[in-house]
C-alpha cells in the first residue's frame, strides 16, 4: 500500500560519507523500519561505501533503469512540491545555511506527512459522457494511512499517534515562512557580493 510517507535531509555534499550519514540520518528519523532503498544512478548513491552500508543494515537496494526518466516520477513531483517550492532553487553553500535547511525539511516533513491530507488514484471509472476518468480513494494524511496498514508495531503506532495529536499547525507555519525568510535573506547577500541582480 501507498502511504506517501516522504522525508527529507539535506547533505554538505556529494562525498560518500555525506549522504551515507544523510540516509543514516533518513532512517533514524522514520516511524517504520526501512527495508528497501530506491535510487537514481548518481554516483552519490551507486558506491561501495553505501552498498556496504546497506548490507549491514539488512536494507535491500535497487536503482532506477539507465535513461529511463519515468522510473522516479514520483520521486521528481516530491523535488517539485518538497525541496523546490520550499526552498526554492538558490544555491546554499554554508554551514549554517545547511542548518537551516534540516530544521525546514524536519518541519516541513511533520506538516505534509501529518496535517496535509491527500487523494491516490485508485483506478478508472466512467463519467456521464461515457469517457473513462481516473478514480481516487478518500483524502487521508500519510500518518493516517500508514497506522491504517498495520505494518507498525503497538510501541511505534503509539508514538506517532501521540506525536501526530501534539502537533501545532500554526506554529509549525510560522516557523516554516521564517525559516524560509532567512533563506531568502542570505540568498540577497550573496547575490549583492556577487554582483548578481536578485
Amino acid at each position: 500500500m501507498f502511504t506517501g510517507w516522504t522525508a527529507n535531509r539535506a547533505v554538505k555534499n556529494r562525498a560518500h560519507r555525506n549522504v551515507v550519514a544523510g540516509i543514516e540520518a533518513l532512517v533514524q528519523s522514520l516511524p517504520y523500519p526501512m527495508t528497501g532503498l530506491d535510487f537514481d544512478n548518481g554516483g552519490e548513491f551507486i558506491n561501495v561505501q553505501l552498498i556496504e552500508w546497506a548490507e549491514q543494515q539488512h536494507i535491500d537496494l535497487t536503482r532506477a533503469r539507465a535513461y529511463q526518466h519515468n522510473d522516479n516520477a514520483h520521486v521528481e513531483q516530491r523535488n517539485r512540491d518538497w525541496a523546490r517550492r520550499h526552498a526554492f532553487r538558490y544555491r546554499y553553500e554554508r554551514p549554517e545555511e545547511l542548518a537551516i535547511l534540516n530544521e525546514l525539511w524536519e518541519l516541513v516533513e511533520w506538516r505534509k506527512n501529518h496535517l496535509l491530507p491527500m487523494v491516490k488514484a485508485n483506478g478508472y471509472g466512467t463519467a456521464r459522457s461515457g469517457r473513462s476518468k481516473r478514480t481516487y480513494d478518500a483524502p487521508r494524511t500519510s500518518s493516517q494511512r500508514l497506522l491504517d496498514l498495520g505494518a507498525m508495531d503497538a510501541v511505534h503506532a503509539k508514538e506517532l499517534a501521540a506525536a501526530h495529536r501534539e502537533l501545532n499547525p500554526a506554529q509549525i507555519t510560522r516557523r516554516i515562512n521564517q525559516l524560509q525568510g532567512q533563506l531568502i535573506t542570505r540568498a540577497k547577500l550573496r547575490a549583492r557580493a556577487d554582483g548578481v541582480g536578485f
